[in-house]
Formats: C-alpha cells, sequence, structure tokens
C-alpha cells in the first residue's frame, strides 16, 4: 500500500527527503491500510510542540462507530529532535522552503510518511516542466512506432 501526493513534483522543487510516524487511531490504520487516504492539498506546519500534518484527508473507517470523527483533523508527525531542529533552523534561513507530503506507506506494521523540504515552483516553471514531459513523452511515441516499421 502506498498512497502518493500526485500534485507535489508539480507543485515543489524537492531538496531533501525524510521519513517520519504519523500518530494515528485505530480505525484512521485500518482506513489508510485500505487505501482511502487522500495527501492533495496536505501541507506539514511545525508548531510549538512539534510537525502536524494539516488538510489530509482519511476516510472514516466503515466498520468503526465513530459519530463525531473529522477526516480532515491535524495529525502529529513523530521525528527525532536532532532532525526536527536541523529543519527549523533551514525554514527559518529564508530560501521560500516549505514542508510537504510526498507519500505514505506501511513499513512492516507501522505507517510512515515520506516528507520533504521543498521550494515551490512559479507558474511559469510549472509549464516549462510540463512542456519538457510532454516532449520526452511524443519522442517515446515516435521511437516506439519507428521501431515497429
Amino acid at each position: 500500500m502506498k498512497i502518493t501526493n500526485r500534485k507535489f513534483h508539480r507543485e515543489y522543487q524537492e531538496i531533501e527527503k525524510y521519513e517520519v510516524g504519523i500518530s494515528l487511531t485505530g480505525p484512521e490504520v485500518k482506513s489508510i491500510r485500505a487505501g482511502r487516504m487522500s495527501l492533495d492539498d496536505a501541507f506539514v506546519k511545525i508548531l510549538d510542540s512539534g510537525p502536524y500534518l494539516i488538510n489530509a484527508q482519511i476516510q472514516a473507517y466503515e466498520f468503526a462507530k465513530n459519530d463525531s470523527y473529522d477526516p480532515k483533523r491535524s495529525r502529529k508527525l513523530l521525528m527525532h529532535k536532532k532532525e526536527l531542529l536541523r529543519l527549523k533552523v533551514k525554514i527559518a534561513g529564508g530560501g521560500a522552503l516549505t514542508l510537504a507530503p510526498i507519500a505514505c506507506y506501511n513499513k512492516g506494521r507501522l505507517i510512515k510518511l515520506e516528507i520533504a523540504l521543498a521550494r515551490g515552483r512559479k507558474d511559469l516553471e510549472k509549464r516549462k516542466l510540463e512542456k519538457n514531459r510532454d516532449i520526452k513523452r511524443n519522442e517515446k511515441r515516435e521511437a516506439k512506432e519507428y521501431i515497429k516499421f
């Protein structure tokens, strides 16, 4: 099971990756293992008590009895203090850096979240990236057709 943030590579330029744990309830774990999580529009924010995953949506587990369940609640991320301090220094240093989730997956019986220290792309960079992808895709398609003949 691997859930990815499909918008990440279009919106951000990755600088560093980190693997962190995530604090979840039992029904949330079962829902994630069923693949019912969305990382689109999610981001990571460092507050006083540590890093939090904000705006990630985990649908309610259908067999759980949670009447007051909030699918977009903030969830605490679990990191080593050294990593957290290093991230705080890099973000405070300037350069318009942010933390964004890339993927959520299970590692054994644990649920892990892959986050990245990233720089946001401007609209011009996004269009250029898409244009280069289209060119490469067309070149591969033409090469494939050329080989057929």
